[in-house]
């Protein structure tokens, strides 16, 4: 596949056994433009077939490119796929297509409405701030809401529309949620979760025992955050739990290089998927001569953290062990201050990786520092850092550090954070080489556990079954196919670390065009 998947995914959907992601793509090039909406299934969220290309930008609505949009599943049957448009002004108006034929579980062929577009900037907001509308939700009166991004000034908001049938709307006179200082946000997403249980909810669940997520790509920084708060389906308002932690100025869904995410809900499995895309840091002529750029993670799960009750727990799709091949269980490694130790596992660029950390205090006392994700793998201090060094050479000259960083912040308290250090990844020169990370809740008894899943040039990272996420896109140089190798570290310098490991070689997923 020659060309550009540019960020978003879009239109997830499973109908008839297949599942269905559309995603942004330029066809003629692996840069940015001419945006038309690829297209490609699976039986398994694993292994996929492109299709022909669904939405390409040849009206007036559209023209200058097929912007980010989402299917609605209606119960008569019907598919709704609202998207962004930009015209030959540049005015983003939303249009409706919908498949040819809804009895085909491939869906290969769409039709654009007669009627579009369906929906221009409203008064007061600007034509290039109208965008990138979500699934629908129904709602108490019988009628489907619609949000979409937006902002006025610095403001960033979400409008909501209320419609019948997909044509006709009408807007309402507030916005679901806005947050000043936030800029512009765009993929605006918006679903359930429930408080108690694992299992995903339908887009339009609302009541006792559920909650609500927002979410928002903010233009500015180009980071995906979101908050848990309260639907009030009369009302058409959402409210924060915690004010502090509101959209864009709290929680993220990943802390690493992640965008223009979207969720949709699996009625196969009862479960809710999250989709996003990694860009590269690359230059842009790297990307014309492998002649691609950019690529989605592995899809992941989402539900409510009952721990804490105001995180998302993240997971890859259960699809992903199917890719497993031979395991090595290590027991009881023990990694001491200032020490790496080899896992001797042969070739490891393809890997599924869980690891569990307990830390045992070896000195007696424990230092008060400042220390955080941004002192990088490198920097030393009582508690850590600790972890792996994937995708590295045997030399260590190249490395990709996951790590956690225990740091005292008070006489009984300690703080955590999981970072991912990028500084040592390749010794190629015109790539991002940085640290990424958070602090991590540890609740009760929880032992530190990751799970890292490293495929070549991508390192997925998930700490505390999914707590915080950090998506890594590296450009090793030597620490490439049978030369990659794994190791633990740890950088303390007052405890000793035992690590206890499970680690699968794994098998690639295939991608290739589909036949009739």
């Amino acid at each position: 596949m020659v060309g550009y998947p540019s960020p978003d995914p879009d239109g997830p959907l499973y109908h008839k056994g297949w599942y269905h992601i559309f995603y942004q793509y330029n066809p003629d090039s692996a840069v940015w433009g001419n945006i038309t909406w690829g297209h490609a299934v699976s039986r398994d969220l694993i292994h996929w077939l492109l299709l022909p290309l669904a939405l390409v930008p040849d009206r007036w609505y559209d023209v200058n490119g097929v912007w980010t949009g989402s299917a609605t599943r209606h119960p008569d049957g019907n598919i709704y796929m609202l998207y962004t448009g930009s015209t030959g002004n540049l005015t983003q108006v939303q249009n409706l297509a919908h498949p040819a034929d809804p009895s085909d579980p491939l869906l290969l062929h769409w039709v654009k409405n007669a009627a579009n577009p369906v929906l221009l900037p409203p008064p007061g907001i600007g034509p290039k701030d109208f965008r990138d509308p979500t699934t629908a939700w129904l709602g108490p009166d019988g009628l489907w809401r619609v949000a979409i991004g937006s902002r006025v000034e610095k403001l960033g908001l979400t409008l909501v529309y209320k419609t019948r049938d997909f044509l006709s709307y009408e807007l309402l006179d507030h916005y679901l949620h806005s947050v000043p200082g936030t800029g512009m946000w765009e993929c605006v997403d918006f679903f359930p979760v429930a408080v108690n249980g694992t299992k995903g909810l339908d887009t339009s669940a609302a009541g006792e025992g559920i909650k609500h997520v927002l979410k928002a790509s903010l233009d500015d920084t180009k980071l995906d955050h979101f908050a848990v708060g309260t639907y009030d389906p009369v009302e058409d308002l959402w409210t924060p739990d915690d004010p502090k932690n509101d959209v864009g100025i709290g929680l993220k869904y990943d802390y690493g290089r992640y965008y223009a995410s979207k969720t949709f809900y699996d009625q196969e499995k009862e479960r809710r998927i999250l989709w996003g895309w990694i860009n590269e840091t690359d230059t842009e002529f790297d990307d014309l001569k492998k002649g691609w750029a950019s690529l989605q993670t592995i899809p992941r799960t989402v539900v409510l953290d009952g721990r804490t009750g105001a995180d998302l727990l993240q997971w890859p799709v259960e699809e992903i062990e199917s890719l497993r091949l031979r395991s090595y269980c290590f027991e009881d490694v023990l990694v001491g201050p200032g020490s790496v130790v080899p896992l001797h596992i042969g070739s490891a660029t393809q890997l599924d990786i869980m690891a569990e950390f307990e830390v045992e205090l070896i000195s007696g006392k424990k230092t008060d520092e400042e220390n955080s994700c941004d002192g990088g793998a490198a920097e030393r201090s009582s508690l850590g850092p600790f972890g792996i060094l994937a995708l590295a050479d045997a030399s260590l000259s190249e490395l990709t550090s996951v790590f956690f960083r225990p740091v005292q912040t008070s006489a009984d308290a300690v703080t955590t954070y999981f970072c991912t250090d990028q500084t040592r990844s390749s010794l190629a020169p015109d790539v991002f080489k940085v640290v990424y990370g958070s602090s991590i809740p540890v609740v009760g008894d929880e032992k530190l556990q990751m799970r890292v899943l490293v495929d070549h040039s991508i390192v997925e990272s998930f700490g505390q079954g999914g707590r915080r996420v950090i998506s890594s896109r590296v450009y090793p140089t030597k620490a490439i196919y049978g030369d990659a190798r794994l190791f633990l570290f740890n950088n303390a310098t007052d405890v000793n670390v035992k690590v206890k490991l499970k680690i699968w070689e794994m098998n690639s997923a295939f991608i290739r065009p589909y036949t009739h």
